[in-house]
């Protein structure tokens, strides 16, 4: 393959993905904060993002597929114009509506988000594989900078959603984000640079989307239960409880409570994403042995377990809400988010080690589909476990995935 300019090549796959991510992140909290106002119960939220979970297990196992028939640019650009359909689709959604018929109706708009996310998610991951310089480190570097400044635009679109659900309403918000997706979609086919892959080899049949390599297999089951460990928390569990504990139930409480929310989880995020874009430097990645950093991807997997079984802990020695509980609470989410990135880092930088560069769209894709599990599975317990015992229950239930994940982990040592 060749790009005639890497550079600029992934300058652009970078800004189509933050756009991507700005536009996902607010969309996430609109849909929570929203509903949860309206009277949704835990389960009935957690079934709004379902669809968009099993959406993502469904096209990070026809992405490289895809990918490997059309190209890469063809992939990033249908990620980009779903997602706007689907924004669109969103803001057509009648006030006037039953609980049920509102459920399913977002449900399959989030289906629709979902396939466009993962799309695009792939198709950056992918071209970084193929764009980065092989030596000095450069691939965990060029890796780390994407995968931490997603992240942090991310958690700006989490402000963003809470912040436009305030000022602006639920349908001026989503209209305005599609519309902004629809000039950055423009910018990005103007501006990205000839050369990203087209079609490659073995894109031929559709019967090799397994992957044939051991540790892809045991990294991306270890992937599964990461992110199955946050999402228990993170998707209905936490933003729940503070919504219930920050706001006095008038409108204006609830304002004040989606700015803090919303607040509370960009901060979470963006410091994720900056601990990530660091990562190469706490692991002391650059010329680092392959299997050394195997090891420490199981020393720092291990690090995550105890965290949320002490918070869960502290939870249920509070008993009522108590602000001492709260403040527990964001210190040791932050320190998880610590960990977690680390562990979430030095994933995103074995995944493309590991694969092979004539497959390396199906390795990703196989990988994400994982990733996707394990939110899928996060997800139903966040408001299944949050709605039968309250946080106590939802944060240990994340400590018994973030456990499963080191177990995962520790496999790849054998291989």
């Amino acid at each position: 393959m060749s790009v005639a300019n890497p550079l600029r090549a992934y300058a652009a796959v970078t800004a189509a993905y933050w756009a991507f991510m700005l536009s996902d992140g607010a969309l996430r909290m609109l849909v929570l904060l929203h509903f949860n106002s309206l009277g949704f119960t835990p389960i009935q939220l957690a079934y709004l993002f379902l669809l968009y979970e099993i959406a993502g297990i469904v096209t990070n196992l026809a992405a490289g597929w895809l990918a490997a028939r059309f190209g890469l640019a063809a992939t990033l650009y249908a990620g980009l114009a779903l997602q706007i359909a689907a924004l669109a689709v969103l803001a057509q959604m009648n006030p006037a509506w039953g609980i049920t018929a509102s459920v399913i109706f977002v449900m399959a708009v989030q289906g629709v988000s979902g396939v466009a996310k993962d799309l695009a998610k792939m198709s950056s991951k992918s071209a970084v594989k193929l764009l980065a310089p092989s030596e000095d480190g450069g691939l965990f570097r060029w890796v780390a900078a994407l995968t931490g400044s997603k992240n942090a635009v991310k958690g700006l679109g989490f402000f963003l959603g809470a912040a436009l659900l305030a000022l602006a309403g639920f349908q001026a918000a989503i209209w305005g984000m599609a519309g902004v997706l629809a000039v950055i979609l423009l910018g990005v086919v103007l501006f990205l640079p000839a050369g990203l892959p087209g079609r490659m080899k073995g894109a031929d049949t559709w019967a090799g989307w397994r992957s044939t390599d051991p540790r892809v297999n045991r990294l991306s089951l270890a992937r599964m239960f990461l992110f199955g460990a946050r999402d228990v928390w993170f998707v209905v569990g936490v933003p729940v409880y503070f919504q219930a504990v920050l706001s006095d139930g008038t409108a204006e409480g609830r304002r004040e409570a989606f700015f803090l929310i919303g607040g509370f989880l960009a901060l979470w995020i963006i410091a994720y994403g900056a601990v990530q874009a660091f990562a190469p430097r706490i692991l002391g990645g650059k010329g680092q042995p392959e299997a050394a950093t195997v090891q420490k991807a199981i020393f720092w997997a291990g690090l995550l377990v105890p965290i949320p079984f002490l918070l869960a802990l502290a939870a249920v020695l509070a008993g009522d809400p108590a602000d001492w509980l709260t403040a527990a609470l964001v210190a040791g989410l932050l320190l998880f988010g610590f960990v977690f990135a680390v562990n979430s880092s030095v994933h995103s930088y074995l995944i493309l080690a590991f694969g092979a560069a004539d497959r390396i769209t199906r390795d990703v894709g196989f990988y994400y589909m994982a990733n996707a599990a394990g939110r899928l599975i996060g997800t139903l317990l966040s408001g299944l476990s949050f709605q039968i015992g309250g946080l106590p229950l939802c944060l240990a239930t994340a400590g018994v995935m973030a456990l499963a994940s080191w177990l995962a982990a520790r496999r790849l040592s054998s291989v």
